[in-house]
């Protein structure tokens, strides 16, 4: 947008500073030249905060912090800002500048500035450690409510000047230390006021870093005439030319006692008026929906420890997908907001902007913050509204309120919630914490998680603590037809490769030893016509069973939870429900449906690999332990059989702290865990069918030559199976019936907890027993319960199928495929499972006819 054109939208409107000028006396006063006055007071507005230093708040309508403003508008202000310091310094000059902001407000700024002034690498300063990242430098900014500012760039040469910017990458430096660097540094504020941060930062850096020449950027200059002249005194004293550049200029007159004066209005102001700028509306319960913005391997998040142009080169042509990405999932929305995050403010800005050119949307821009400011609910007042939630990204100065402004009220009909993965934590999910607070302004809330930079060359601990490279989960549509906030896959997509064998040369490799039964995947089952209607017979028959296990199973998780109470009728605690793929995520899916159902909770869900005779995915784990409390993980399953899957996950979960390597499942016969649905063995309809009730992705694959020791195991998407997918039929029908249970569900978790549930292992006695019985001497080929004999029959060499005599809907299906593969079904008394799959105990393929059907052992 032209300068004109903003201009124009804001024209006829009352001036924001008005409420606090009038109560005050405070003036803004330009610099005299033409329409000065007007052109200052369509920059900034004023607002009163809470602060012994200074009590009003200089509120700019371009910076996108406290006012939402086109995208556009705010990097095009910084950017044009970029364009002056590159004519004044001249080509030469500009090609070795670096550029330094200010945390917070002016992270974006300064990187647009270093977009407009060219091919430069850019700093901004942090109130974030990062723990084995040497500070190259530290400074406080006076007026401040956080006053503390880090510089913890990469490479540690950046600030050191006289590098190229390929150079500095590499580490090298020609001038000798001490020298007076040739190379401009140039620093980025939103506000020139004392002038006390900029000179603080540029004495600072001098003492081990000289240059020879810095450049003050602002988008205001609002030095009074007792300080302006202390630039040149101060370019005298360090022996060092020193510019400023800014977009606008003029002067605050404060009248006397204004301090005082403005701390007994917000004291007088601050109880009624946040009460009903904060209050207003209940916290949200609406969903959350998770946008894969698949960001660039490698790409910054920002330029807390640097960001070069090798960064930007590879951030320009991702960013119309990203925005594409964005759009797609807005649906009809017609005034978006995109929100930034603190510090996280340039990759909010530059998606917004992208964002502006793929969609008709109106779209503004602005960011939360640490800074309190009183809210006043009035045209003439520059903080209109405020939103307050608990820190989300674990400070290193502990826990405390952040604030979202002029959000609430202002009508938008989607927000997009940017964050980095830090901050992507459960204080963000809380039922008090940004989400819910979003949601209860808005139609629709879209988070956008952006993956936290960790620079090279930490220590491994480190590295392994922060994550740095793991990939953010996949999701659907790109990966799953589930939605994209039902489940995110911690898995990487093997969509492309050819991984299915036939069956019976699976067995035979699995048995002979000679291939592990992870690293080929089963040739898909496409059932027939009637074996499609049977499932949906089957569903129609069951779905209310289900939704009866699924009740029971996550009530029982969210009052077990550790320090879980409720809290008017809603469970504190929020579990991260991690399924074990694939059998287990379609059941995550319904617990995640029954808590938002029932309580308006967004759980977290995951979908993870664990393999028999291999563990779990450790890099699974990794990334679940950096972005969320270890503690709060549920493992979730659909069935337990002999308990194969619960004595694995225990055993891999010992080489990790904190996490309790019990599983929830729907049903367990077996008597394998202590958190259950039921311990009947029914029919799950889920267990029916392959990828088609399981969002098209395959079981997991892990296989040495496609995941390497830091990938995530794999898995394939079959979009073409998409005309016979019914995985949202599934859990829709189930989901259908979660009212009608809530009171059996209710009673029946109260008998559960007051019950001893400790696991019997009855199960894996039976197997023992079976195995023995029938000359089969493995239990790894005994497969009991309804789901895992169905396994046997979907993806196996069968050889016989024990059926509990009596046995009847439950096992229609169950005959219907023992028919077609011509394996014979047994009745026998005293089974402790509605049945039970004996895999073909020969291994060779002559265990299979040359028409499919088993060969009886002799």
């Amino acid at each position: 947008m032209s300068e004109r054109a903003a201009r124009k939208e804001t024209a006829n409107v009352v001036w924001s500073g008005s409420w606090v000028a009038e109560r005050l006396g405070v003036q803004l006063v330009g610099d005299g030249k033409p329409d000065g006055d007007r052109e200052l007071r369509e920059l900034l507005g004023i607002a009163l905060r809470r602060n012994p230093k200074r009590a009003h708040l200089l509120v700019s309508n371009v910076l996108g912090k406290h006012v939402p403003q086109k995208p556009s508008v705010v990097y095009g202000a910084g950017f044009e800002l970029g364009r002056r310091v590159h004519e004044l310094l001249g080509d030469a000059e500009a090609r070795r500048a670096v550029v330094l902001g200010y945390a917070e407000t002016a992270t974006a700024l300064g990187h647009a500035v270093a977009d407009g002034l060219g091919v430069v690498p850019y700093l901004h300063s942090t109130r974030r450690p990062v723990e084995g990242v040497e500070r190259a430098g530290g400074f406080e900014e006076s007026h401040s409510h956080a006053t503390s500012h880090l510089l913890l760039p990469e490479d540690p040469n950046l600030l050191a000047g006289e590098c190229a910017p390929t150079d500095a990458r590499q580490g090298g430096c020609a001038a000798p230390a001490g020298t007076p660097s040739g190379s401009p540094l140039v620093l980025v504020d939103d506000e020139f006021s004392t002038g006390n941060t900029a000179l603080n930062t540029i004495r600072a850096l001098h003492e081990r870093y000289p240059r020879s020449r810095y450049v003050i950027v602002a988008l205001v200059d609002m030095r009074s005439p007792a300080d302006q002249g202390r630039l040149t005194e101060f370019a005298t004293e360090i022996g060092a030319r020193v510019d400023l550049v800014a977009r606008n200029s003029g002067t605050v007159i404060l009248p006397e006692g204004v301090l005082e004066k403005g701390q007994a209005l917000v004291a007088a102001h601050e109880g009624a008026v946040s009460a009903a700028t904060e209050a207003a509306v209940e916290p949200g319960r609406r969903p959350c929906t998770r946008v894969d913005l698949q960001w660039p391997a490698g790409v910054p998040d920002g330029g807390r420890h640097g960001f070069t142009p090798a960064h930007r080169a590879a951030l320009e042509p991702a960013l119309p997908a990203m925005a594409a990405r964005i759009a797609a999932s807005l649906g009809d929305a017609r005034r978006v907001l995109i929100l930034g995050f603190e510090e996280l403010m340039y990759a909010p800005l530059r998606l917004g902007a992208a964002l502006e050119d793929h969609t008709d949307a109106e779209v503004r821009y602005s960011t939360t913050t640490r800074s309190p400011v009183l809210a006043v609910d009035d045209p003439g007042y520059a903080i209109r509204s405020r939103l307050v939630f608990p820190a989300h990204d674990n400070p290193a100065d502990g826990p405390g309120d952040r604030y979202a402004y002029n959000v609430a009220g202002a009508g938008f009909d989607a927000v997009v919630v940017t964050v980095d993965s830090t901050a992507d934590t459960p204080e963000l999910h809380a039922p008090d914490g940004l989400l819910a607070q979003i949601a209860a302004h808005t139609d629709h809330v879209l988070l956008a998680v952006v993956p936290s930079y960790v620079p090279s060359g930490l220590p491994s601990y480190v590295s392994e603590r922060q994550e740095p490279m793991l990939p953010e989960p996949l999701r659907g549509p790109a990966f799953s037809s589930y939605a994209p906030d039902e489940v995110g896959w911690l898995l990487q997509d093997l969509s492309d490769t050819e991984l299915e064998a036939p069956t019976e040369e699976r067995e035979e490799a699995i048995q002979s030893g000679g291939a592990h039964y992870a690293e080929s995947l089963p040739v898909e089952y496409q059932p027939s016509a009637q074996y499609q209607s049977l499932f949906k017979a089957a569903l129609d028959l069951s779905a209310a069973r289900v939704a009866r296990a699924v009740g029971t199973v996550t009530e029982t998780v969210l009052a077990e939870l550790p320090h879980s109470r409720k809290r008017g009728g809603t469970p504190s605690a929020r579990p991260v429900l991690v399924s074990l793929a694939r059998a287990g995520t379609p059941v995550g899916v319904l617990m995640r449906r029954w808590a938002r159902h029932r309580y308006g909770l967004d759980l977290p869900h995951y979908a993870v690999s664990i393999v028999r005779g291999r563990g779990i995915d450790a890099n699974a784990l990794r990334w679940l332990a950096t972005h969320h409390d270890p503690a709060d993980v549920v493992f979730v399953d659909g069935w337990t059989g002999k308990g194969a899957i619960t004595r694995e996950l225990s055993a891999a979960l010992a080489e990790f702290d904190g996490f309790n390597p019990e599983i929830a499942v729907l049903a367990d016969p077996g008597g394998c865990v202590r958190t259950y649905g039921t311990r009947e063995d029914f029919l799950i309809p889920s267990a029916c069918l392959n990828s088609t009730v399981s969002g098209l992705i395959s079981r997991t694959v892990l296989r040495s030559d496609l995941v390497g020791p830091d990938d995530f195991h794999g898995a394939k998407f079959y979009r073409e199976l998409a005309d016979t997918d019914v995985s949202g039929h599934f859990l829709d029908t189930v989901a259908a019936h979660f009212d009608d249970v809530v009171d059996a569900v209710d009673a029946e978790v109260k008998e559960l907890l007051a019950a001893d549930r400790a696991p019997t292992w009855e199960g894996w006695a039976a197997v023992e027993r079976i195995s023995e019985e029938y000359g089969i001497h493995d239990v790894n080929l005994v497969k009991p319960g309804v789901g895992e004999t169905t396994r046997v029959l979907l993806r196996r060499v069968p050889w016989k199928i024990l059926a509990k005599r009596g046995a009847g809907a439950d096992l229609e299906h169950i005959r219907l495929l023992a028919e077609q593969r011509g394996v014979p079904v047994v009745e026998v008394d005293e089974l402790p499972y509605t049945c039970v799959g004996l895999i073909h105990p020969k291994y060779t393929r002559g265990a299979t006819g040359a028409d499919g059907r088993a060969v009886e052992s002799k």
